[in-house]
């Protein structure tokens, strides 16, 4: 009764795995809006929860023994969430970008890497008989084969793959913003790329002890930096998991999402060369001033014109040649300008007037309108010979 089954550790990976059991359930009980984005939260917890528990029958200091002596069964089964909390973490991105993000039939592509692992992990090892598993088991035999270790480095490589494909998502995400909402200041997607860069790091971590381990095979060395490496992975997990649920319960609900990307309409091509429909457009916008509202988003415009939205994107796109984020920050640097040289803004500062035109930041505000005028802000009121209007 006296015997220490884990070291400081192992209970750290212990803790790890009873954290994101715990946190899953969780988000799947107060998910009371059916985001799809927190069941795939909430599935890449449950399957990131038997990672730490694999380590641990492989690796424990002395907890890995008692596996083999009394459940020598559950010996690899860990193993395979390595094949899905890549693709989970990613469908989590996915999903939580794309308002309309819906898993379709061609998605099944993604699980044929576990399928692989399964075929594979079933052909060396699951169909041998017990005594033989035994003796792959207490030998260590299996896991220190070559082929073993190179479906670990390939299974390693595809899970950071996945993180930079997340990443790559959320990069094109805040472009993407500039076609649908006028303000993407204040659009926060700091966190997202801090956790998605954090687990790739670790990720990253575990593809070079997968290298060191296949060189392990044809030269022995000190592995003990490769050693700390990994201990140091099994605790940035902790903290990651941990960020990961409190961010996700605060940002995920407010999350300005958007819609996936769409093949442009035959139908509409001929609508976005239309110089009327343009002049209609530049019309309304000047006599409806929209662009005054500080949030504006591309379907509230469309809506206001009576335009659909898809043919006023293309049309902004193509005949105005600017992005729906530069479209909408023209008109109100336009009208930062005239209320510059205004008499009826005169007791106005620069700030209370690019608040009053729609900007909720003064750098982009100064940008935009140095980009526009040639100088600041400042410098245009001053300036006598400058026109009342742009």
């Amino acid at each position: 009764m006296n015997q220490v089954l884990f070291n400081f550790h192992d209970v750290v990976l212990l803790m790890t795995a009873m954290q994101c059991l715990f946190f899953a359930a969780l988000l799947l009980a107060t998910n009371t809006k059916r985001q799809p984005s927190t069941y795939f939260l909430a599935a890449f917890l449950f399957a990131h929860a038997f990672i730490p528990v694999h380590e641990l029958v492989l690796w424990g200091a002395e907890f890995k023994f008692k596996v083999r002596e009394m459940l020598p069964q559950v010996y690899f089964l860990g193993g395979f969430a390595y094949y899905l909390d890549g693709m989970l973490l990613f469908f989590c991105v996915k999903s939580l970008i794309f308002r309309d993000f819906k898993l379709r039939p061609r998605d099944g592509v993604h699980l044929l890497p576990f399928v692989f692992a399964l075929v594979y992990m079933s052909a060396v090892f699951f169909r041998l008989p017990l005594e033989q598993r035994l003796e792959l088991i207490n030998s260590e035999s299996l896991v220190y084969g070559w082929h073993y270790v190179l479906v670990e480095f390939l299974c390693k490589g595809l899970r950071v793959a996945y993180c930079l494909w997340s990443l790559l998502l959320i990069v094109n995400y805040t472009h993407r913003l500039k076609s649908t909402h006028s303000n993407v200041e204040k659009v926060d997607v700091a966190w997202i790329k801090f956790l998605v860069a954090g687990f790739m790091l670790v990720m990253l971590m575990e593809v070079v002890l997968s290298i060191a381990k296949m060189f392990s095979l044809y030269q022995h060395y000190d592995l003990g930096v490769f050693e700390k490496i990994g201990l140091t992975g099994y605790y940035t997990v902790f903290m990651l998991v941990n960020l990961l649920v409190f961010t996700g319960v605060r940002y995920f609900a407010s999350f300005e999402s958007v819609r996936a990307p769409e093949k442009a309409r035959k139908i509409a091509s001929e609508q976005v060369c239309n110089p009327a429909l343009a002049e209609e457009i530049d019309r309304k916008m000047r006599a409806g001033k929209w662009y005054l509202q500080p949030d504006v988003t591309i379907d509230v415009l469309a809506d206001s014109l009576g335009i659909p939205t898809r043919d006023l994107s293309m049309m902004i796109n193509r005949h105005f040649q600017v992005n729906f984020y530069e479209f909408i920050n023209r008109y109100r640097i336009e009208e930062a300008m005239r209320l510059l040289r205004s008499v009826e803004a005169e007791g106005k500062t620069i700030t209370d007037i690019y608040l009053e035109v729609g900007f909720n930041s003064k750098s982009v505000f100064n940008t935009f309108f140095k980009k526009a005028a040639g100088m600041t802000p400042s410098q245009y009121r001053r300036a006598d010979a400058i026109p009342e209007t742009a």
